[in-house]
């Protein structure tokens, strides 16, 4: 049985209905706004941007969607992907890494507390399976009620409410391994009050007729963001300048569609011409208000302000410094006088410096027809400076395990193209290892017995097969 929106997608796949693309962005603004939020950092503009492209996305991949798929799961998911791919949120998940091992001793479930969990809700959610992560979805983000996500998923309510309890305990789980220690039930607390807030007034009504049109220009989304942006910071004030942002879209699209962008040059670099005559424009009103403005007491008390805002801005990164030093000392210090610390310390580190490689890899790639790189000196010249700068890592320590072509991996999240040559032992007995998937992200995979064999089969492809059609 076919829902709502099983069959708005439908109608607009095979009848291009903009009145069903519009009332799906109605549907699910909300849903993908508060989480791009969340994912943001509280940033909204940037939390914009990330809804924009999410939906500009929908409709230019709705025809390859299942007619079965959960189109509020599917766009969580996607939102994900594509906030940490405009965000390059290894830095700041780092930083939040780093808090919640300070936070160990956290038990009370005060409303601050709770608040510090909210950032790293869409992240675990994201690591669930796909059933979990459905039924918790359906649940708190489409607000479902039991009956109904039963429904949807072809389960009883009594089986519903069970799939939804056994998400919450898994996802209490993932965040204890965080060093959060939130029950189930405050976890479900959580979600019922934070997983939907309210898209800004208008919003719903300017993605659809951005992704509409965009879809209906076939030249791009990164050019069509670029216009958009441009033409709202003339509108702020002509007295700024105009700054142009690129929407970076993910890579392995843009491996995809690469061919068809070169046969667009002159499209884009009309748009690009038209562009530079508004900058030139607005340069041209800045400089006639600069001149009428050049008095000697005005010049002195611009420069005044200037001075006050640079003094502020200095002491506000002293500041910032001060205290990430003092964090810093102290989370050493607490690794050097508690084993399980150190080693808990050394994951993170291991797993932060895998990423920075993955980086450099998937750049590596971008410049050669996406084919992944066969020895790290290949892909050194783009590697982070964080990365260069660790001390107690080095690329001898880890291994290639997957040489193929980015294009030619469907789920590029499950297969690993880094793996830590050599396990090591926990202070428990067990055994872990880093790996680090096409996607970009890295795990630390445990195996009680130290045998990986059995987990590596399901992701990793075997060199004799990668690069093969």
């Amino acid at each position: 049985m076919m829902t709502d929106s099983q069959r708005l997608l439908a109608d607009f796949v095979n009848n291009t209905s903009e009145a069903a693309f519009r009332d799906l962005v109605g549907r699910y603004t909300d849903l993908v706004y508060s989480t791009a939020v969340r994912l943001a950092n509280g940033d909204a503009h940037l939390a914009q941007d990330v809804t924009q492209t999410v939906f500009i996305d929908l409709a230019r991949m709705a025809r390859k969607l299942s007619g079965e798929v959960l189109l509020g799961g599917w766009l969580h998911r996607h939102t994900c992907f594509v906030a940490a791919t405009v965000m390059r949120g290894e830095r700041r998940r780092h930083s939040r890494e780093r808090q919640a091992v300070e936070m160990n001793g956290l038990h009370d479930h005060s409303e601050s507390d709770l608040a510090q969990v909210t950032p790293i809700l869409d992240e675990v959610i994201n690591e669930l399976g796909t059933e979990d992560r459905t039924a918790v979805v359906l649940r708190f983000f489409e607000q479902a009620d039991f009956r109904s996500v039963g429904e949807r998923l072809g389960i009883n309510e009594n089986a519903a409410r069970m799939r939804v309890t056994r998400a919450l305990q898994k996802l209490h789980l993932l965040l204890k391994h965080r060093g959060f220690t939130f029950s189930a039930g405050a976890l479900g607390t959580v979600l019922a009050a934070e997983a939907v807030t309210a898209a800004p007034a208008g919003l719903a009504a300017s993605l659809s007729a951005t992704a509409l049109a965009s879809m209906a220009a076939g030249s791009g989304v990164a050019l069509t963001f670029l216009k958009t942006i441009t033409m709202t910071k003339l509108k702020a004030g002509i007295l700024g300048a105009i700054v142009t942002v690129g929407i970076v879209t993910p890579l392995v699209l843009h491996c995809r569609t690469q061919a068809k962008l070169r046969d667009k040059d002159a499209v884009l670099q009309q748009q690009n011409d038209q562009i530079a005559q508004l900058a030139a424009e607005n340069e041209r009103l800045s400089n006639l208000i600069g001149q009428a403005n050049s008095s000697l007491g005005q010049e002195q008390s611009r420069e005044l302000l200037k001075l006050r805002g640079e003094v502020g801005v200095l002491k506000g990164q002293l500041s910032a410094a001060t205290v990430q030093e003092r964090t810093k000392r102290a989370s050493q210090a607490k690794a050097e006088a508690d084993p399980v610390e150190q080693q808990k310390q050394m994951a993170i580190a291991k797993m932060g410096y895998t990423k920075g490689w993955m980086l450099a890899f998937m750049q590596y790639a971008d410049q050669n027809q996406c084919q992944f790189p066969t020895n790290f000196d290949q892909a050194a010249s783009f590697l982070s400076d964080e990365a260069k700068g660790q001390t107690n890592l080095w690329p001898d320590q880890f291994e290639i395990v997957y040489h193929g072509s980015l294009n030619e991996l469907t789920n590029p999240q499950t297969i690993v193209v880094i793996r830590e040559k050599e396990a090591w032992q926990t202070l428990d007995g067990g055994w872990v290892r880093d790996y680090t998937f096409a996607d970009g992200h890295s795990e630390i995979h445990k195996a009680a017995d130290g045998n990986f064999q059995t987990w590596e089969a399901q992701h990793m492809i075997p060199p004799q097969t990668a690069g093969q059609p």
